[in-house]
């Protein structure tokens, strides 16, 4: 597929960096399907919302964990790297309030709703990668 290089200014490889472009907007595709899904069923409002919100936790976990595989980070890129995926997952989602806020759903609060979980997943992922993250080996 791609080369395997020296390490870019952020401390992966090219390669690395662009499986983590394609991860995040891959994640953003999953989560934006589950949301639309969950959506109507009132899964994103009153008290369910704390329910989903809770369950994003344990549910953003398994992915942080299988990026870093897929990608073959080092236990000090892993927060790197659940970064570059959240920022394009971050920028889609931006994309898609702006232009396209069907793909969440038919009314303003059901887009707010997806909108604001996907900001939350992404502050999860960020906070576990940050918590998992090992520094370099000297």
């Amino acid at each position: 597929f791609m080369q395997e290089t020296a390490a870019n200014r952020i401390g992966l490889s090219n390669r690395q960096t662009v499986l983590l472009i394609v991860i995040g907007a891959a994640l953003w595709l999953l989560a934006a399907i589950i949301l639309r899904l969950i959506s109507p069923m009132g899964a994103l409002e009153g008290t369910a919302r704390f329910i989903t919100y809770a369950l994003v936790i344990p549910g953003t976990l398994p992915f942080v964990l299988l990026t870093k595989i897929l990608v073959k980070l080092l236990p000090s890129q892993l927060f790197t790297g659940v970064a570059v995926a959240t920022t394009t997952a971050l920028l889609i989602d931006g994309i898609v309030i702006a232009w396209f806020p069907a793909v969440y759903g038919g009314t303003l609060p059901q887009v707010t709703n997806c909108a604001a979980t996907i900001l939350w997943g992404a502050g999860v992922g960020l906070f576990l990668a940050f918590m998992l993250n090992k520094e370099p080996s000297k």
